[in-house]
């Protein structure tokens, strides 16, 4: 089994597959010998049962588990991370494959298996799953003959009877998630051209540089296609920071089957009510969008947009260095603080507005008119800088968070913003 790490390392390398889907975790791992496969049914998580199976070669040991407050945390921290400490002590487990369920993200996974601490386990010491196990990759799979179309959509999860656990997140949100929080891709393949080039149009816009493996219609990927997969997946820091660059890695700039990366920035706020009139530019022939926007109403909070096919999510994402005192504003990360200061304006500091919409049946130029619309006007600008208290009664739909369709009013938790897993 082919491993970039040093052999040093004697924890036991987890890979975690997402998007296994239909056609279920692909052999060459199942039979890769001294793998164990690990999966989590959470299904019925909403009565508190969960049904776990571990696969060992030719063994499948099926487990219900009842747990007292039926959730994806509880789930994480009284069964996976302690099973993961347990398997890393067998002797011929050589690596735990995780096929993670829908309820589940990646990113929230790995940082429970990097921090969360597990107590009470006889005879080892309370400690995360790291000091036995470690992340070796994030391994995502998707179906070229289905992946565009949930990316692009607006059903829920529930609607697609992929969880009954109280969960609002849509099947875009997670066909989208999956791939950008994978360090490699396992594409089956489909025998539809328009399929496969669009498909890849967005992906190659979507997560440039990351290795890729396409199986041909129907077909298993070889095992040393796999493992040479998994040899090349590059180290990259995890998580989500609002402050980075939007657009990951070098991604093609150029328009290809209508699928193009438009980009949007302004040194002036957003008029809050007009933004959300304007919002709908957003989510129609459009795979994503994402930003950091000042909204007029709040010049102290960096606020953050996202969409995912046919739903959009806005909620707090921090403060801006303007708003932060001297000592605050000191203990933010260099990088973030170097970039600040390259716009810095007098009167309103760092606060911009800079989004990345990636389109692929929707026309930039509207959608640039559309956000320049929102934009505050000269005369509401002059207000900005020197009636703040006048232009905080202003209406603002977004109060603290927001979601679109709005047809809910009382949105998602800001957890959900900041993309934390209920885990």
């Amino acid at each position: 089994m082919a491993d970039p790490v040093s052999a040093s390392d004697r924890r036991t390398p987890v890979v975690l597959l997402t998007g296994s889907g239909p056609r279920g975790v692909p052999e060459a791992l199942l039979r890769a010998p001294g793998t164990v496969v690990v999966r989590h049914d959470l299904r019925d998580l909403r009565e508190g049962v969960v049904r776990r199976t571990v696969l060992d070669g030719d063994r499948a040991e099926l487990s219900v588990l009842e747990l007292a407050h039926g959730c994806v945390s509880c789930t994480l921290r009284g069964d996976l991370l302690p099973l993961l400490r347990t398997l890393a002590a067998r002797e011929p487990v050589r690596r735990i494959v995780l096929d993670l369920d829908a309820a589940f993200e990646a990113d929230s996974v790995c940082e429970a298996i990097e921090h969360v601490v597990v107590a009470g386990m006889v005879g080892r010491p309370d400690a995360p799953a790291s000091r036995d196990v470690r992340v070796s990759a994030v391994l995502a799979c998707l179906d070229e003959d289905t992946w565009f179309a949930d990316a692009t959509g607006d059903d829920t999860l529930a609607e697609h009877g992929l969880t009954t656990v109280d969960d609002d997140r849509t099947v875009a949100q997670t066909a989208l998630g999956r791939v950008e929080s994978a360090d490699a891709l396992l594409i089956a393949g489909s025998a539809d051209p328009v399929r496969r080039v669009r498909t890849a149009a967005v992906l190659d816009r979507l997560v440039p540089g990351v290795p890729a493996l396409r199986a041909e219609p129907g077909a298993e990927p070889a095992a040393d296609a796999i493992e040479a997969l998994l040899a090349v997946v590059p180290e990259r820091a995890r998580g989500f920071d609002p402050h980075a660059p939007l657009l990951r890695g070098q991604p093609p700039l150029s328009r290809e089957h209508g699928v193009e990366w438009v980009e949007f920035a302004a040194d002036r706020p957003f008029h809050p009510a007009r933004l959300h009139e304007a919002l709908d530019v957003l989510l129609d022939g459009v795979v994503t969008a994402r930003g950091r926007i000042w909204l007029a109403t709040q010049p102290a909070d960096v606020v953050w947009l996202e969409s995912a096919g046919g739903g959009l999510r806005v909620g707090g994402a921090g403060r801006w260095l303007a708003a932060m005192t001297p000592a605050e504003r000191a203990a933010v990360d260099p990088e973030r603080a170097a970039l600040a200061a390259l716009r810095w304006d007098e009167r309103f500091g760092d606060r911009h507005v800079s989004l990345v919409v990636l389109v692929h049946d929707a026309d930039p130029a509207e959608i640039r008119r559309a956000m320049h619309w929102a934009l505050v006007e000269d005369d509401e600008l002059r207000l900005v800088a020197r009636s703040p208290q006048v232009v905080a009664g202003w209406d603002d739909p977004f109060g603290e968070q927001h979601t679109d369709p709005c047809a809910d009013p009382s949105g998602v938790g800001a957890e959900g913003m900041q993309r934390e897993d209920n885990a």
